[in-house]
């Protein structure tokens, strides 16, 4: 469970001076952990990215040789101050991914380590902009978007699970979670049959899966019309990307508040848990690596669709 985590997490960062730094020494009174914080501003502000990575026993920072799985908590921000007062729906992503830095680190405290290496990655802004969008307001970001996503993908990474608030459309309406499709290299490839065996435990649901179209694997910027940033990793690695959706029934504001649901995000934490436990030990597959061999002699790269086009 990280029902625990969930709630602390939140009252943490739902305050106007958050900062990284206040959430790193939160992490490392957990147990000491490699952090990293640093500042970045945009021209509509700044926000605090922190990096945080948990070692496996055989992950490759001790030598080891097993895969890295990458944590994105990805949103524009925490909070949208001062139109907004409080976390707003966007801030999920954020929440979520802490949340499971905090419960590997507990779990590590209880001599359980995971086998392969985590690195759980977001950013800290309680006064994020918001952005007119159809048909509601998206939240936006300080910082420029390809910023936001080389900073999250920096590293060696074997493969991502990219988090992040999906409400604010009519393509996935359940209160709960979905998986996408993976996403890699520009080439949206059969959604994995392991992270639904996965979902189908936790959940003890049938899997949720959301549909992608091309155009939101490609990079903001392109004026082109994008479900949200949910894939925006995929357009900055070589990695595999799934994307982790919190979502609902009806149309939800990013920039809403009052509209995060504990039980769901504890949940769909606990999906994330459950994925890092079984990658590490190579016990799950993103996607299959001989049929994408194959598409690729077949069809050749798509890297075009990671980069803004002509």
């Amino acid at each position: 469970m990280l029902i625990k985590q969930i709630i602390d997490v939140y009252n943490l960062v739902d305050s106007s001076d958050i900062t990284g730094e206040k959430v790193a020494e939160y992490l490392k009174s957990i147990r000491d952990t490699e952090i990293e914080v640093h500042t970045i501003s945009g021209e509509e502000g700044s926000t605090d990215f922190i990096r945080i990575k948990i070692k496996g026993k055989n992950g490759k920072s001790e030598g080891g040789n097993a895969p890295t799985l990458g944590v994105l908590g990805r949103l524009g921000g925490i909070g949208a101050r001062p139109e907004r007062l409080g976390i707003v729906s966007d801030g999920d992503g954020a929440l979520v991914a802490l949340s499971v830095a905090a419960k590997l680190l507990d779990m590590q405290n209880k001599g359980d380590f995971l086998n392969g290496d985590i690195i759980v990655s977001t950013h800290i802004c309680p006064d994020a902009p918001t952005q007119p969008h159809e048909p509601v307001p998206f939240m936006g970001s300080p910082v420029d978007m390809q910023v936001v996503n080389e900073e999250e993908v920096r590293g060696d990474f074997d493969a991502v699970l990219s988090i992040d608030t999906t409400k604010g459309n009519r393509i996935i309406n359940y209160n709960g979670f979905a998986i996408s499709p993976t996403v890699k290299e520009g080439y949206i490839l059969k959604v994995s049959d392991d992270l639904l065996d996965l979902m189908e435990i936790t959940t003890g649901q049938l899997p949720k899966v959301f549909a992608l179209s091309e155009q939101d694997i490609t990079p903001y910027g392109n004026d082109l019309y994008h479900l949200n940033s949910i894939l925006q990793p995929a357009t900055a690695t070589e990695a595999p990307v799934v994307g982790v959706a919190i979502t609902t029934e009806t149309v939800v504001p990013g920039c809403a508040t009052g509209a995060s649901h504990p039980s769901v995000l504890e949940a769909c934490g606990r999906f994330v848990v459950e994925v890092a436990k079984a990658y590490g030990k190579g016990k799950i597959n993103f996607y299959d690596k001989i049929e994408y061999e194959k598409i690729l002699q077949k069809y050749g790269s798509m890297k075009k669709f990671q980069t803004l086009g002509d």
